[in-house]
């Protein structure tokens, strides 16, 4: 997607540890229009699937698991990460997060998500693909199917996507960095 691309390279800031911020447009500023373009997208990307459920992991997500939410016309479950014990009547399952170092446990209520659904996993960015193995684990334990996973940022360098798509998961990135080592590089997709 020419038009993401185009703000990463003009917004963007690299971090240490291979972090790139997005704030200025996707998380703590969030422009609402490119965020329902990035969703329509998903939507083009992952109508023919058929999923039943959008779902996202708090919290820079969010926004586009909305949007694209929005364009299914289905309602956003939001995998909650905290660092107390999940009850009993949640699906949970353990995440090392990539950004803050963190262990977390992330649940979702039994009250949304059936045997059965389709769900769609929308993220902002995937980097070692700890979070979604964490919900792919979470999805076996509610008997749910994996129909696709949508990711705004793709830090390629760090291979988990390549991972993922190996496994035979549908996943869809908008774009792929393939370097942030002399400034930002993206990998040519098909």
């Amino acid at each position: 997607m020419e038009l993401l691309k185009q703000r990463i390279l003009q917004e963007a800031s690299m971090l240490p540890g291979n972090v790139l911020r997005t704030d200025t447009f996707m998380s703590h500023r969030i422009d609402v229009a490119l965020i329902d373009r990035i969703g329509e997208e998903f939507y083009r990307l992952f109508r023919e699937v058929r999923p039943d459920k959008i779902v996202t992991v708090e919290a820079s997500g969010i926004p586009v698991a909305l949007s694209v939410a929005r364009c299914f016309g289905l309602s956003c479950i939001v995998a909650k990460k905290g660092t107390e014990a999940a009850g009993e009547n949640d699906y949970r399952a353990r995440l090392l997060s990539y950004y803050d170092k963190q262990d977390y446990n992330l649940r979702i209520s039994r009250l949304f998500l059936e045997r059965g659904s389709r769900v769609l996993l929308i993220d902002d960015f995937l980097a070692t693909g700890n979070t979604i193995a964490a919900m792919m684990e979470i999805l076996r334990a509610a008997g749910a199917t994996l129909v696709g996973v949508g990711i705004v940022v793709e830090k390629g360098f760090q291979h988990g996507g390549d991972e993922l798509r190996n496994r035979g998961v549908n996943l869809q990135s908008l774009c792929i960095v393939e370097s942030m080592e002399n400034g930002i590089t993206f990998r040519t997709q098909r």
